[in-house]
């Protein structure tokens, strides 16, 4: 598979490998170092290192081989589970853990940790790699997901998900203050023409995307706001938030290029879900308390 990336002003002056990095969804720093060492990245033809520093305009071809055939292993990983039958579970994701494996990362996600806690009771629609997989979030968002343990349980979750029944809503601390208490953003999500590591909002090649939010609180240049999900489009409220002049806090893809980097990664949970038991009908709702890296932020700034 081979990707194209062009250097923005933005990200001008970065490690070439920690670039791609967030370029390319779910592979590591290490494998792309690899792939910086074996020739697989190029800049006019030449073999770029690792340590290169971008400039502005500069086109980078980068060639990942095709993942060989392989299946997710069981890893003894400790689960936060909020709830679990025989049918589903839902876990409290941590920030930093990917979801699933993908080329370059195939251990140390939360896939391998189901698989140990599991053992063979997982749905196996999204294959291998991604059994009992219906939804996800960003490695460095934290918070709730359901994880499907049969086909059955998995066809019904995602059809909620499909028909916008299925509830989401995440809070996050933003740049500025909002001007609006609560508010709608109607704005469809694609593909950046240029800068492909990115979603933006889009009218060509798009999808729909509604985000409503309400502040909670707001203090020394950031809010905390709560925002539930109408649509579940890819990194749909760090785009919708961006676009409206007010990115996540610590958000090194959509954000200021000063990051917070005490945060780690963007200040976003996943702190309630809500749907109906695919098999016994009864509905259920799950909230998380906000993690300590996102209550420490709140506190230093009297949010």
């Amino acid at each position: 598979m081979e990707y194209i990336f062009e250097v923005t002003e933005q990200d001008a002056g970065q490690r070439a490998d920690k670039f791609l990095s967030g370029a390319i969804e779910d592979m590591s720093r290490s494998s792309i170092s690899a792939l910086c060492e074996n020739g697989s990245v190029l800049l006019k033809g030449a073999a770029v290192g690792k340590n290169y520093k971008l400039k502005k305009g500069d086109i980078l071809a980068v060639t990942v081989p095709e993942p060989k055939e392989y299946e997710a292993q069981a890893e003894n990983i400790p689960l936060d589970i909020v709830y679990e039958d025989e049918h589903l579970l839902v876990v409290n994701k941590p920030k930093g853990m990917v979801v699933h494996p993908a080329p370059g990362n195939y251990s140390g996600t939360l896939v391998n940790a189901l698989l140990y806690h599991c053992k063979d009771s997982l749905s196996g629609i999204n294959g291998v790699l991604r059994p009992g997989i219906v939804h996800r979030i960003d490695k460095d968002t934290s918070g709730l997901l359901v994880v499907a343990k049969n086909d059955k349980a998995h066809i019904g979750l995602a059809g909620q998900i499909k028909e916008h029944s299925f509830e989401r809503e995440y809070e996050a601390v933003l740049y500025g203050r909002l001007k609006e208490e609560h508010g709608t953003v109607d704005a469809p999500i694609g593909r950046h023409k240029t800068d492909r590591k990115k979603m933006c909002v889009t009218y060509e090649n798009s999808r729909n995307a509604v985000t409503h939010y309400r502040v909670i609180s707001y203090n020394n240049g950031f809010t905390h706001a709560a925002m539930k999900l109408e649509t579940g489009r890819t990194h749909q409220i760090r785009v919708h938030m961006a676009y409206i002049g007010h990115p996540v806090a610590g958000d090194a893809v959509y954000g200021p290029s000063k990051v917070i980097t005490e945060l780690n990664g963007q200040c976003l949970h996943a702190k309630k879900i809500g749907f109906i038991h695919p098999i016994t009908n009864e509905f259920m709702r799950f909230d998380s308390e906000l993690p300590d890296y996102f209550t420490a932020f709140l506190k230093k700034h009297d949010l």
